[in-house]
């Protein structure tokens, strides 16, 4: 959507525990999955609130949740930050009949990454941290992968774009057959540099279902420069299904819903009407929840999702978002849609 600025934003996941030494303030608490379990009773089990501290044990927490009828399973992801500089805490739950999204068992094979790429990683994600500490976190993905402005992480980058020529073949395999989840989840970034960047969507698109977050979260990222990519080169040979990233839509991961929602606002460009009968048919109400969500930057996508699912026009979309209309507008497509 080229009337609305979208990014790409590193966002802090506290997934070992999500309080910290600094005990962060929650600024918002929103919620994902809600059918039939109100909101209600899932901040009750939730036992924290606005302006408290982030629990400290999220597994306590989560099966507090889990024990309300109807649910399934809870999840908490806290992300950062609001524009006061709190914690932003994600509740999802999957209710009992609800969508869900499948993940495929841990791959029991025996490879292995070449043993220069995991310290180059290292230090990359070292340098991520120091930019993003000091706001420099703005991103070019018109060469179809990350180049990041800050000249130290930028540096790191344009290293992967060698490994991932040298190294295609191994970075495959350690997709498909990696026992170690940390490096499947290096291979699903650096593949992404790719020189041709339509041998390896195959490979990417099967990391979409693999079993662990941060896997999927940076298989989505270099698909998600891919469609840039294939946005600004037509006539490219990348072809990009959007079938994975719909059903994530449905995940009670909320990094696999953000990260989705964003591919699919570059995917969704042209309004191609297969691609938008699907997010009607798998992903409405899901759309409707997360274009509501408190965090603006975060709602955006899935706002724009649902306009244009909804065959609300873009400069419409615009005009009423820059107006504050976001909660009538939700209100009203979902009204329309039901019917």
């Amino acid at each position: 959507m080229r009337l609305m600025h979208l990014r790409l934003i590193f966002t802090c996941f506290l997934t070992a525990g999500l309080a910290c030494a600094q005990g962060p303030r929650i600024g918002t608490i929103d919620f994902y999955g809600l059918r039939k379990v109100t909101e209600a009773k899932v901040r009750k089990a939730l036992a924290v609130s606005e302006g408290g501290v982030l629990p400290s044990s999220k597994a306590d927490v989560e099966e507090r949740i889990e024990k309300l009828p109807g649910v399934v399973e809870a999840h908490l992801e806290a992300a950062c930050c609001d524009d006061a500089g709190k914690a932003i805490l994600y509740v999802g739950i999957e209710e009992k009949g609800a969508a869900h999204y499948n993940y495929r068992p841990p791959p029991t094979g025996d490879a292995a990454l070449p043993a220069e790429i995991v310290p180059v990683y290292a230090r990359f994600l070292g340098a991520v941290a120091v930019a993003s500490r000091s706001g420099h976190v703005a991103e070019d993905l018109t060469h179809g992968h990350s180049l990041m402005s800050d000249p130290d992480v930028r540096a790191l980058q344009e290293q992967f774009v060698g490994f991932a020529a040298k190294y295609t073949d191994d970075l495959r395999k350690v997709i498909r057959n990696g026992p170690n989840e940390e490096q499947r989840a290096i291979a699903a970034y650096v593949i992404g540099y790719a020189p041709r960047k339509e041998t390896v969507v195959s490979d990417l698109q099967y990391a979409l279902q693999d079993p662990d977050d941060t896997v999927r979260n940076n298989a989505m990222r270099s698909l998600a420069a891919f469609a840039v990519l294939q946005r600004k080169q037509p006539d490219s040979e990348i072809k990009i299904s959007p079938t994975w990233f719909i059903e994530m839509l449905n995940s009670i991961i909320w990094g696999d819903r953000n990260n989705a929602a964003v591919a699919l606002v570059t995917l969704t460009d042209s309004r191609e009407e297969t691609v938008l009968e699907q997010l009607r048919e798998r992903a409405l109400p899901a759309l409707a929840e997360m274009a509501g969500w408190k965090h603006l930057p975060h709602a955006l996508p899935a706002y724009i999702l649902l306009g244009r699912a909804c065959g609300m026009k873009e400069e419409a979309l615009q005009d009423a978002w820059s107006k504050g209309e976001r909660m009538a507008v939700i209100k009203k497509l979902t009204a329309a849609a039901s019917k």
